[in-house]
């Protein structure tokens, strides 16, 4: 009987039925408690549920019937991390660690679980050791030259790509991973190298999308725009081709956003517009959010140069926060909500709890100064519920001009998330629909947050830097001109381009490929924005 269970919650897990695989693990653990791959699976299925205290639960339970296993040890202070228990997590991460120095996949799991914590150098280290271990192994070069690019270490990243894909050209993804470290030229590029290997391809094949990236990125760095359109077309079409994505459903999830945090549910809530000297809650954090690739990692650099900010990066501790009190009230065998009824939960969640559950989740990361950055792009989702939950918090947006911040996302090949950016027409409605929303925000919490925009950064530095550490309430400090010299590490899509001093280069690029973006500059004008006039 306890196979067969067994086997059936695998069977529910693996077809995507999370909540039966759920109910069959519990039914299977009543009649064997001792079953620690039982308390595994359970814990599984409860995390693609997201019901991370849940499947804390399990692992708590797996771990007290095998305290040694690695296996349950990892999953374990993965389950930690999502329930907001950095500390732990980190500690216990140290004390496996220290177990691992001769066993290559175990410290590569281990640095996974760092990267996930935000402790990059510890990632690093753990990632070099095991490369130490099997120095041709091509996971643990991508996984080093990965955790070097976070840390800055560019030419040791582009050293360990360049060993990779010698003894591995068909590594296409470290391919585009290599072109992106480093402003390519004449004397020095890949242009030649990916060309070959392209052309090697079958037409369709999808290994053919990072190299029409990187070979875009190339031709672009070259001056090749001609080139670098056609590659990035290619590219980006082969890559809508291979999701199951549609735009609809995004637009209406921020449409119920908008329905949801109407003008008289925020006056419901505490702390509205600007913070009050009586509810300071949440003064330390600094929210910088916006569009993908619109400039959040340069302010980031900047206010993290800072003597008495760090980042903390791109953290999920507060969508984890809100859908953990959104799950609270529900019982444990009800399937997860839908993405709209999740939002109507979260928008009659109670703030001050939401406020105090976030910070004691992000208490949990090794902060060494007063002012913490939460550099999470799409936090602009949640932006009503910030600034209710944290009253005292600073909130920063930076926005860009439409077309330089939709062709940002369409030349770029994220490893996961932003499924819009590789068709002209879904970025439009996208990018509107988000239009929409930032204006939402605008009139319902006047004054609550700046918008700082990224050319205004870039052509008047110095003046943009001082409002921004005025807003903060933040002296002036010379270092945050000098962003590019910031040693923190950076595990972004732009963690090598914020190392360089400031350029405009990206300002008005859109227009080296103004023809070949002719379809989203209509859509984006018939959805009433004044664009695309050269």
């Amino acid at each position: 009987m306890a196979s067969v269970l067994f086997s059936e919650a695998q069977r529910l897990i693996e077809t995507g039925r999370f909540a039966a695989a759920a109910r069959s693990a519990r039914t299977l653990l009543a009649d064997e408690p001792r079953l620690t791959e039982g308390w595994l699976l359970l814990a599984l299925a409860e995390q693609r549920q997201q019901r991370f205290d849940a499947m804390l639960a399990a692992l708590r339970t797996a771990t007290r019937l095998q305290p040694t296993n690695a296996t349950v040890l990892l999953k374990f202070r993965e389950a930690q991390l999502y329930c907001g228990l950095g500390a732990e997590a980190r500690t216990g991460l140290a004390a496996l660690e220290r177990g691992a120095q001769q066993d290559a996949r175990l410290l590569t799991a281990i640095a996974n679980l760092y990267a996930a914590a935000g402790a990059h150098a510890d990632r690093l280290r753990c990632a070099l050791r095991a490369l130490e271990l099997a120095p041709t192994e091509r996971s643990l070069l991508a996984n080093a030259a990965a955790a070097e690019t976070a840390c800055g270490l560019i030419e040791a990243a582009e050293t360990h790509l360049d060993q990779l894909l010698a003894q591995h050209p068909q590594d296409y993804g470290s391919h585009y991973r290599r072109s992106v470290l480093r402003r390519q030229s004449p004397e020095r590029n890949h242009v030649r190298e990916m060309s070959a290997r392209l052309a090697a391809l079958p037409v369709e094949s999808t290994d053919i999308v990072p190299l029409c990236f990187a070979l875009a990125k190339e031709y672009e760095d070259l001056g090749d725009f001609l080139q670098a359109g056609a590659f990035l077309k290619r590219g980006a079409a082969q890559r809508r081709r291979n999701l199951s994505y549609g735009v609809a459903d995004d637009e209406h999830a921020l449409q119920v956003i908008i329905e949801q945090f109407s003008a008289a549910r925020l006056a419901t809530l505490s702390g509205a517009g600007k913070p009050a000297a009586a509810d300071e809650r949440g003064a330390a954090a600094i929210f910088v959010m916006g569009l993908p690739r619109s400039g959040t990692t340069l302010v980031d650099r900047m206010l993290s140069n800072h003597s008495a900010v760090q980042s903390l990066g791109e953290i999920n501790d507060l969508a984890y926060a809100i859908t953990g009190q959104a799950y609270a009230s529900m019982d444990a065998d009800a399937a997860p909500p839908a993405r709209t009824e999740l939002i109507r939960r979260a928008a009659h969640l109670d703030p001050a709890t939401l406020g105090d559950d976030y910070l004691r989740r992000v208490a949990g990361y090794a902060r060494t100064r007063p002012r913490f950055i939460d550099k999470t792009p799409w936090n602009f989702l949640y932006l009503g519920l910030i600034a209710h939950a944290l009253p005292g918090a600073r909130i920063i947006h930076l926005r860009r001009d439409p077309l330089d911040s939709c062709f940002a996302l369409y030349k770029t090949l994220f490893r996961d998330g932003s499924p819009y950016s590789y068709d002209l027409q879904d970025l439009a409605r996208y990018y509107l629909a988000y239009h929409r929303l930032m204006e939402h925000w605008r009139q319902v919490l006047p004054g609550r947050f700046l918008d700082l925009d990224y050319e205004r950064v870039v052509r008047s530095h110095p003046e943009a830097t001082r409002e921004l550490l005025d807003w903060c309430g933040l002296p002036f400090e010379a270092q945050c001109l000098e962003f590019h010299l910031n040693t923190a590490p950076a595990a972004t899509a732009s963690a090598a381009q914020v190392r360089e001093p400031l350029h405009a280069r990206s300002i008005g690029n859109w227009r080296h490929y103004a023809a070949q973006l002719g379809p989203l500059i209509e859509a984006l004008r018939a959805g009433g924005l004044a664009v695309g006039d050269c």
